[in-house]
């Protein structure tokens, strides 16, 4: 017999998006119910949050777990590692510079997908259903869905953190604007025998970023973007081979490297919805942006996405899917998550270009941000805090100006 449940709160998804989200939830005093089977897969990749994002997982009680497997960003720096007619500078950022001990934390997700699951386990307010959502049924009144195992959930309200391909945005009928990339990102792990000082470095290439982000110890990790078909060239090659080419891209940086098992590929996309919630669906995490891995954006933005969802839910008890606490959501995120992945496709595209004009751009922008400091503050405050960056500029002109 089948069993029928309800719930105010349905979340879709249970990688960190969905975890996130059903904690956020039921600690804010929603009875929630996620809907999902647990990670199978083995992740050997890391996820790197700022400090806005780590101050979400402490009030969740989620941080003091993984703190002690993570590794500080204290620095980060972009090295154009092109062979073009123009490069730029090297810059790097300092979170020193804006009063910051660090800009965040390089999480392995071996560690963060189990504390977060870990926690939603021992939660009161969440009921966890081990089935993927089969169908859906979306009305005025509520969101219905039909669950593999024959169970079915009604919520005031869905949050679609179920990914790219997001079956539940389909559903509410919100239309996407994609594209594929030829590149593809190769993941893994790597020693090294010089100390990295917790500073994270982008090498920018003809075919993408080559990004070494610290982890605790002489070990970083990797994410390295070319070709699909170079990807896959150089997962195939033995370790010994490949630790050569890992410390060969890097200049020898961090001296001799020695690849850890465990080697992903991920072909690259960007999927942006033309809305971010309708029909009593609201998207969060990669149902609501897919972008390039650059600048550690995704999670994060992915994160201020449940944080205001939670708000605007909060703010509307009664019924948090109704079409006008929707169309505050839509109207809240809207502008970030537009202005974020249209910076990093911007930046990705100039760097696959070969226009002189992309490329002078690119160069004459980086430039200025590493030879102007308040503007280099500025745009570290922005990457931490939307808003923080215009808030820090308006709060210096209100300063008095001191007279002799």
């Amino acid at each position: 017999m089948e069993r029928k449940q309800t719930a105010r709160i349905l979340v879709a998804g249970t990688g960190p998006a969905g975890l996130i989200a059903a904690l956020a939830f039921a600690d804010a005093g929603f009875r929630v119910t996620l809907a999902g089977p647990e990670a199978s897969v083995p992740d050997g990749r890391t996820t790197a949050l700022m400090n806005p994002a780590l101050m979400v997982l402490e009030r969740l009680g989620v941080l003091e777990d993984i703190k002690p497997k993570a590794a500080p960003l204290k620095a980060m720096r972009i090295v154009d590692a092109t062979s073009r007619l123009i490069r730029s500078p090297v810059v790097t950022f300092r979170a020193s510079e804006i009063d910051e001990d660090q800009f965040g934390l390089n999480l392995p997700n071996a560690v963060f997908g189990p504390a977060l699951a870990s926690k939603v386990a021992a939660h009161p307010g969440i009921e966890r259903l081990m089935s993927m959502v089969k169908t859906w049924h979306l009305d005025a009144d509520m969101a219905h869905a039909a669950l593999a195992d024959g169970s079915e959930v009604g919520a005031s309200l869905a949050v679609a953190a179920d990914g790219r391909l997001s079956p539940a945005r389909e559903a509410a009928g919100i239309s996407i604007a994609s594209r594929s990339y030829p590149q593809a990102a190769l993941v893994l792990n790597f020693h090294h025998s010089r100390d990295h000082a917790f500073t994270s470095t982008e090498f920018h290439t003809e075919t993408g970023p080559f990004t070494q982000v610290p982890l605790p110890g002489d070990r970083s990790s990797l994410v390295w973007v070319v070709k699909p078909e170079t990807a896959r060239e150089l997962a195939a090659l033995d370790d010994a081979a490949l630790s050569l080419r890992v410390e060969q891209q890097m200049r020898s940086m961090l001296g001799r490297v020695t690849v850890e098992p465990g080697r992903q590929i991920y072909p690259l996309s960007t999927v942006t919805p033309l809305r971010f919630a309708r029909h009593r669906v609201a998207l969060v995490g990669e149902a609501a942006h897919v972008f390039p891995p650059i600048g550690a954006q995704g999670l994060n933005l992915g994160i201020r996405d449940i944080d205001d969802l939670v708000g605007i839910a909060s703010e509307n008890r009664d019924d948090p899917g109704t079409a006008k606490a929707l169309a505050a959501y839509d109207f809240k995120r809207r502008p970030d998550i537009l202005a974020r992945s249209s910076a990093v496709n911007l930046l990705n595209m100039s760097l696959l270009s070969d226009m002189l004009p992309a490329q002078m751009a690119r160069g004459a922008g980086l430039g200025v941000l590493g030879g102007v400091a308040p503007l280099r503050a500025f745009f570290m405050r922005e990457g931490l805090r939307p808003g923080s960056g215009f808030a820090a500029l308006a709060g210096g002109l209100r300063k008095p100006v001191r007279r002799n």
